[in-house]
């Protein structure tokens, strides 16, 4: 059915307006003009009015007439874009999976075991959004169309930038990585994440000669800032084999960097033995420049300064570093190797007086373990709720948001859950999902899936019976009611009796299965023959749910009786239908008719009672109709009436003579 637009409140009827109409997951913009001809159109947007990640528009333009009101352009915002997109269907549907199996997980898992356990479920997240930043990177590379190329382009940014958030968070809150090993796990994260350089490293090393190429020493810039002291050995190996008369600098600069003291994360040393060692490695470093030992190659000596920290000589190389992160990482390498997670410190890398991006916003957040301002940051920045609801469960799940209650009752996790799950229920098949995020949301889950669940589109049977399901399975009768009522309808709109009246059992709606049942009534006096005969055969306490069902159920039991030739059952069945009351009236001619072959077999069927009650029956007929008239004028019934008066009569004669008979004998 058509929703109506309306316009927004106290707008000039004369002027430019902004109509919308609502729907379950997306709302209907359009721009009206009155009282003017060819306004030009002006790009609007609109949404929904609580805070939600930016939807996409969709529109297309439809003709303006010469007069009157006109409508210049239609969007549709959707809350959700994301989840239309094809390639981003791994991510939903494999970290549902993951976010499953972290529900159901040994809670009584303490201590390291648990810690283990929550970093590997952070890490399947992480191996789920690489996979599908992999994939877009391919449809990306084969797409053809400008447009198409520039959609996936942004998606692989986005779920790159993704990454690099929730890593950098498995670091700090979920492994929780002290002193030493912290440095470590930096130092992966940036060679993981910052890849600008790597065409750089791939081009020097696949040349025939190294050593002799003009980017040769940004290439051991990059592995020494990046802490790859082993690569950075190897080249300058190279170049020591290139200038036998500079080997004893070579020698010296590689002993360096050999014995540079490195955090160990098997914890075979304490963190002052560490720093015992890496003291008296950076006196050493110390001592040979103030030696002047590199000053005749300044390659080496910026090398040397590197290795002692000096923030002139790491500033020298921002450009190979690109980022404010790669640039604190290398800082803390060469400075502070034993830091601890709250002395990380913001020497932001931003470059000339640029203002931060989001994404320095939420690492910067990250860094300063402010775990409501990552959240809140992703919430704002990123273009679905797929980020943050999974990574705040994934927190909650290390108790770091115990405390944290938004104004209304809920918590944070349920909160972004809740507008997670609701984002897939606009989609027509991952829905499914969004049910198990619900059931998954102890406070206000079970109150979405209901009224969410409810505007599910019913196209087909197999949908509804999967809904109907997932709604009994969860004790929701309200909802199996109503899905029951709406496929019942459906079918008994489209003439198909059997499944209406399946579907009206299941709901047990007892005046809409009477409603069927005398459908079939009517077929059956139309076609003399019903329809659906397996359900109605096998109806069994079912039919108890109205008297015209089980009327109807009963009735077809006399015909399989009769047909059995069990005659005598037959009758008493019949007779029963009569006198119990639960025959409709219209019904009773039908019925007395039916008697007629049982009332002329050769065997008497009816005993004497039997048969002065089929003759009240009719009696009964014939003179309590208010249309009694209509016997008179309907020549058929007229015969039919006259007819079972003489069977009866004929009957009843039998009867007292087959009785007398017996008697006398």
């Amino acid at each position: 059915a058509a929703v109506p637009s309306q316009v927004v409140p106290g707008a000039d009827p004369c002027a430019r307006q902004l109509c919308f109409a609502w729907g379950p997951a997306e709302v209907l913009v359009c721009e009206t003009l009155f009282g003017r001809r060819g306004g030009s159109p002006s790009r609007g947007t609109g949404g929904p009015g609580r805070a939600s990640p930016p939807g996409a528009l969709t529109g297309c333009v439809a003709g303006s007439g010469e007069a009157g009101p006109s409508t210049s352009r239609l969007f549709v915002v959707r809350k959700d874009q994301d989840i239309y997109i094809q390639t981003l269907r791994k991510l939903f549907n494999e970290s549902h999976g993951i976010f499953i199996g972290l529900q159901r997980s040994e809670e009584e898992l303490a201590g390291k075991s648990r810690k283990a356990q929550l970093v590997q479920v952070s890490k399947n997240y992480r191996s789920v959004i690489r996979a599908c930043m992999e994939d877009m990177h391919q449809a990306a590379m084969s797409a053809r169309d400008p447009a198409l190329h520039s959609q996936y382009s942004t998606q692989v940014s986005i779920l790159s930038a993704m990454e690099l958030i929730w890593n950098l968070c498995e670091i700090l809150f979920v492994e929780a990585a002290g002193a030493g090993p912290l440095l470590l796990r930096l130092l992966d994260w940036v060679r993981l994440h910052v890849c600008d350089v790597d065409n750089m490293v791939r081009e020097v090393l696949s040349s025939e000669n190294p050593s002799k190429h003009e980017l040769f020493w940004n290439v051991v810039d990059v592995f020494v800032l990046q802490g790859r002291m082993d690569e950075a050995r190897h080249l300058l190996a190279k170049e020591a084999s290139a200038n036998p008369t500079s080997v004893n600098m070579y020698k010296i600069l590689d002993d360096l960097m050999k014995k540079m003291p490195v955090p160990s994360l098997g914890n075979t040393q304490t963190l002052t033995e560490m720093e015992l060692k890496w003291q008296h490695w950076h006196e050493e470093c110390q001592r040979y420049l103030q030696d002047g030992t590199f000053a005749s190659n300044s390659h080496m000596e910026s090398i040397c300064k590197i290795l002692l920290g000096d923030e002139d000589a790491i500033l020298e190389k921002k450009e190979l570093m690109t980022t404010w992160y790669h640039f604190l990482v290398t800082q803390l390498l060469y400075s502070h190797p034993t830091v601890k997670p709250m002395e990380l410190r913001m020497d932001l890398f931003l470059g000339g007086e640029s203002s931060p991006e989001p994404l320095d916003m939420i690492l910067m957040a990250a860094f300063e373990f402010e775990m409501h301002q990552v959240i809140k940051e992703c919430s704002i920045a990123l273009s679905n709720w797929w980020f943050v609801a999974h990574l705040t469960d994934l927190l909650d799940h290390c108790k770091l948001l115990q405390s944290h209650n938004l104004y209304f009752g809920s918590n944070m996790r349920e909160f972004l859950l809740l507008e997670y799950a609701s984002g897939l229920f606009s989609h027509h098949s991952l829905w499914q999902l969004g049910v198990d995020y619900f059931d998954h949301c102890p406070e206000y889950g079970r109150v979405y899936l209901e009224l969410h669940i409810e505007r599910i589109p019913l196209n087909t049977e197999q949908k509804a019976l999967k809904v109907l399901r997932i709604c009994e399975q969860r004790q929701m009768h309200e909802q199996v009611r109503s899905i029951c009522k709406i496929m019942a309808m459906k079918a008994l709109r489209n003439n198909r009796l059997g499944s209406a009246l399946s579907w009206s059992i299941r709901a047990k709606d007892a005046a809409f299965a009477t409603l069927i049942s005398d459908r079939f009534l009517k077929d059956y006096c139309e076609r003399g023959c019903f329809s659906d005969l397996d359900l109605i055969d096998n109806l069994g306490p079912s039919m108890l749910l109205s008297d015209r069902l089980t009327f109807l159920g009963k009735y077809r039991e006399f015909h399989r009786l009769y047909g059995e030739k069990r005659f005598s059952e037959a009758a008493k069945l019949l007779l029963m239908l009569m006198t119990a009351h639960i025959a409709p009236c219209s019904f009773w001619m039908t019925l007395l008719t039916d008697a007629l072959p049982l009332l002329e077999q050769k065997e008497v069927v009816f005993s004497a009672e039997q048969t002065y009650e089929l003759m009240r029956c009719l009696e009964d007929l014939t003179a309590g109709r208010s249309d009694k008239k209509k016997f008179q004028d309907d020549d058929i019934e007229t015969v039919k009436v006259e007819m079972l008066r003489l069977a009866l009569a004929r009957n009843l004669a039998r009867v007292i003579v087959k009785e007398g008979t017996l008697e006398g004998s």
